[in-house]
């Protein structure tokens, strides 16, 4: 399974699309499935249940979750302090554990979870997306169907809050009602105030969960290790808000963007009120690249991340703490850190960045208008070519898709993760060899988390398709890079 929340690739599920067709939605009731084995998550084990699959990385079980549970907090609080505190070197904090004690290092370098002003700040951030959510305007979006026959509903307004949000951040910073720089030097104490919040919030979901779930996609595995970490329910809604989407797109990926904004406000600080050519080209790629996702934010919503992955710890703490900690780590690394870069070789990097952003909008563009014309248009000038694959609902209807086999999806079954990782890499890349691995460390995560996800969609994709799915591996062999995986 993969380490954390959400990939922010703007996908449809794998490269099919839904013909669409009439649904009964059953009555909400909780579901209960049979025990998994060690190489399973849970939800794979009920038979004719495509609603997950098996990746490539091992321990999905009860001693993968405690084993990730234990570790990624500590590590979110590490990275920060390595970065902070010793310049992003890991040698010199691996020799403090050494000298002083893994956990008592540990220990005497957690910032304080109960800062007052910290606090101020989450609420006031998370309250006014929650208000956006439910204030602005925005068209109803019906989602693809799920295992048991549900089909949320969304308000699609995630452009429309994106750009008020950064709007707002603008006019406060240039009234000087806010100083932006002060996220990152209490950025500490926010990841602890956040790892408090967010294992509260996932208490909550279990106990949701079992009481009151809010659709029939929802379900205990009998073991509360397993309910707390992978989740109970597919998409829990609260007043009317839905978990999903405040965790992953309004607080997660709305903080990558402002984050990231403040990181560059506080390298404006100390090089005296200039931006160094690094950050800029860090942070303006990365705004481009959260600009193409809330555009594309309902895609989103139809990807793995909502549709076949639970909402429990492993999305929702990865979204709240995960996210902001590592997804914006190069630039908080950058901040403080960036090495001189030249103009030209900013432009370099730039261009290369930009043009692997272009690649992965044109691929999900091209899934998106084949998945709107059901196939009826023209790929690279030429009518696509496509498998029209059949499967069974839970509920025992018998449903089609078509599996995309031209353009960028003729390359591999998931080729958009290839200009994915390499387009953080290259916003990463103004860091250079200033250090070994803290500025590259997220570009390494995607790489295994994306690699991870390939084979786990593979897997629940032949569950669910069977023969059709192994005559679309027949026609495009290959998972993400061609001739090599």
């Amino acid at each position: 399974r993969r380490l954390f929340g959400l990939s922010h690739v703007n996908n449809f599920p794998m490269t099919a699309i839904e013909l669409q067709g009439t649904i009964t939605k059953p009555k909400a009731k909780s579901i209960r499935f049979s025990e998994a084995s060690s190489d399973q998550t849970p939800a794979m084990v009920k038979s004719g249940d495509w609603s997950s699959g098996t990746g490539l990385l091992p321990g999905r079980a009860t001693l993968g979750p405690l084993f990730l549970m234990m570790v990624t907090p500590p590590f979110a609080i590490v990275y920060f302090h390595v970065v902070s505190q010793l310049n992003g070197d890991f040698f010199e904090f691996g020799r403090q554990c050494i000298s002083g004690g893994v956990i008592r290092t540990i220990y005497s370098i957690w910032p304080s979870p109960w800062d007052a002003v910290t606090w101020k700040m989450i609420f006031g951030f998370m309250v006014f997306e929650l208000v956006l959510m439910k204030m602005m305007p925005g068209k109803s979006f019906v989602a693809a169907l799920t295992p048991k026959g549900n089909r949320p509903n969304y308000k699609a307004n995630g452009m429309q809050a994106y750009t008020f949000t950064l709007a707002t951040f603008l006019i406060l910073n240039y009234l000087k009602i806010i100083r932006p720089a002060l996220v990152y030097d209490k950025f500490g104490n926010i990841l602890a105030s956040m790892n408090v919040f967010a294992f509260v919030f996932c208490i909550m979901l279990v106990i949701k969960g079992h009481v009151a779930p809010s659709t029939t996609d929802s379900g205990s595995n009998k073991n509360p290790i397993i309910d707390f970490y992978w989740g109970m329910e597919l998409y829990p809604r609260i007043l009317g808000w839905d978990v999903k989407m405040f965790t992953n797109c309004r607080t997660g990926m709305m903080f990558w963007a402002v984050g990231i904004l403040c990181f560059a406000a506080k390298n404006m600080e100390v090089n005296g009120g200039h931006i160094s050519n690094g950050m800029l080209v860090n942070v303006v790629l990365q705004i481009i690249y959260i600009t193409k996702f809330f555009y594309w934010e309902m895609g989103y919503m139809c990807s793995m991340d909502i549709q076949h992955d639970r909402a429990g710890y492993y999305i929702c703490w990865g979204c709240l703490v995960w996210v902001p900690s590592i997804y914006t780590s190069h630039s908080f690394y950058l901040a403080t850190h960036a090495p001189e870069l030249g103009l030209v070789t900013s432009l370099i990097i730039f261009t290369l960045g930009m043009l692997m952003i272009w690649i992965n909008y044109d691929s999900d563009n091209q899934k998106f208008i084949f998945r709107k014309t059901d196939g009826q248009c023209t790929i690279w000038g030429k009518p696509p070519q496509k498998i029209v694959a059949e499967y069974t609902t839970d509920i025992g209807e018998v449903r089609k898709s078509l599996l995309l086999t031209s353009g960028w999806w003729s390359i591999s079954r998931h080729f958009h993760y290839l200009p994915e990782i390499l387009a953080s890499f290259f916003w990463s890349l103004p860091a250079l060899d200033s250090a070994f691995v803290a500025p590259y460390f997220y570009v390494i995560y995607l790489t295994v988390l994306l690699i991870d996800r390939a084979f786990r969609d593979d897997d629940r994709c032949k569950k669910k398709y069977g023969p059709y799915w192994e005559s679309y591996c027949d026609k495009v062999p290959y998972k993400v890079i061609p001739g090599l995986i």
